[in-house]
C-alpha cells in the first residue's frame, strides 16, 4: 500500500518534538470512569484490565496497549478510550505485568516482543465476552508487540478486523542507539530510573536471579537490558532482545489492516523504525509519516489527538 500522505499540522508551538512530546506525557488530561478486572496468564501471573463503555451495549471493543512503563490511566490510552466509547465502542486498557500499581507475581515482567501475554488477553475475551469486531489501538513498546502480534501468527482470530499502531520502534536497536543520544538523555534516565525502581525489588525476591552488584551497575537501558529484559526473558543479550523482538520482520505477513503513524521529528526514533519499503510491498499495511508529533504528542484541537482522530476514522472505513 502507497505511503499516506498525513495532514496533521499542529500549531507552531507544537511543532518541536521536545514540545509536543513533554507536554503529552505531563501536562495532557482526560478524565474516563474505568473498571478494573484481574485475570490470570498462563503461567500463573496476572494483568489488570481496565475497561470503559459506551453508553449503548457494543458488540465491538478496542484493546489499548501502552508503552515503556505506561498504564491504563496514561492520556495516551484514556485519550482514545473516550473517543471510542463516545462513538459507541467499549475499550479495555491493558496494564502490562507490574505496571498496574502492584508488583506481578514472577521474575520476569514485559518487554517489546511479549506477544504471548497479548495471544491471552485477546483468548480470554473471546471466551468471556460477546464481541464480534475487535480493534487495537496501541502505542510505543505496545504498538510492536501488536505489530509483532499480527505478524507472526498464521491465524489471528476472525473477530480482529485492524489495528492502529503509533510511534512504533520496529527497529528495537535502532531505537535504542536513538534513546541513548545526547537529545533523550532526559528520557532515558527517566526511563531507567523507573524500571530499576521496580527492578529492586525483584533483587530482593530473587537473589539467585540477579545479584545486587548486577543490579548497581546498570547505568543505562542497554545495560538494563542485557542484565534483566534478557535474561528474564530467554534472550541471550539486550542485542538478541532486539533482533528477536523488533516488529519490522514480521510486516510483510500482517494480513489485518493496520495503520502505523510514526512522526519524522520523533527523536525515539532511527531512520529504521520508518518501513517504507514494507508499507508498499503489504497491501494491509498503511504508513503515515506526518512531518511533527514527537513520540506520541500529536497535540490537536479539543484535546483529541490527531492519532485519536485518524484510528477512528481507519476503523470506522475498515468496519
Amino acid at each position: 500500500m502507497p505511503v499516506i500522505e498525513s495532514t496533521y499540522k499542529p500549531s507552531i508551538f507544537f511543532r518541536k518534538s521536545f514540545v509536543s512530546t513533554v507536554y503529552s506525557g505531563m501536562f495532557r488530561k482526560v478524565e474516563l470512569q474505568q473498571e478494573r478486572e484481574r485475570f490470570t496468564l498462563h503461567d500463573g501471573d496476572f494483568l489488570d484490565l481496565d475497561w470503559s463503555f459506551a453508553k449503548a451495549q457494543s458488540n465491538k471493543l478496542i484493546i489499548l496497549l501502552h508503552g515503556l512503563e505506561g498504564n491504563g490511566q496514561r492520556p495516551y490510552m484514556t485519550g482514545p478510550a473516550k473517543l471510542f466509547n463516545d462513538n459507541n465502542i467499549d475499550a479495555v486498557c491493558v496494564n502490562f505485568r507490574g505496571c498496574s500499581g502492584e508488583d506481578n507475581l514472577k521474575f520476569r515482567s514485559y518487554h517489546s516482543g511479549a506477544t504471548e501475554d497479548l495471544e491471552d488477553v485477546v483468548n480470554y475475551i473471546l471466551k468471556t465476552k460477546q464481541y464480534t469486531d475487535i480493534y487495537f489501538h496501541a502505542i510505543s513498546l505496545g504498538a510492536n508487540v501488536v505489530c509483532k502480534y499480527l505478524g507472526e501468527r498464521d491465524n489471528v482470530p476472525s473477530q480482529i478486523k485492524a489495528a492502529v499502531v503509533v510511534s512504533v520502534p520496529c527497529d528495537l536497536n535502532g531505537s535504542c542507539v536513538a534513546l541513548h543520544s545526547l537529545k533523550n538523555k532526559l528520557y532515558a534516565m527517566r526511563f531507567l530510573k523507573h524500571l530499576k525502581g521496580k527492578l529492586a525489588s525483584k533483587v530482593e525476591k530473587y537473589p539467585n536471579e540477579i545479584s545486587l552488584d548486577d543490579f548497581k551497575n546498570i547505568k543505562s537501558l542497554k545495560q538494563f537490558d542485557d542484565v534483566y529484559t534478557s535474561k528474564a526473558h530467554g534472550f541471550k543479550n539486550g542485542v538478541d532482545y532486539y533482533t528477536q523482538s523488533s516488529c519490522r520482520q514480521f510486516l510483510p505477513c500482517i494480513k489485518v489492516p493496520t495503520l502505523m503513524i510514526n512522526a519524522l521529528n520523533d527523536s525515539f526514533l532511527s531512520a529504521s523504525c520508518y518501513p517504507v519499503k514494507e508499507a508498499k510491498a503489504n497491501a494491509n499495511l498503511y504508513l503515515e509519516m506526518p512531518n511533527y508529533g514527537g513520540h506520541v504528542g500529536f497535540v490537536d484541537k479539543k484535546n483529541v489527538y490527531y492519532n485519536e482522530k485518524r484510528a477512528l476514522e481507519f476503523i470506522s472505513k475498515i468496519a
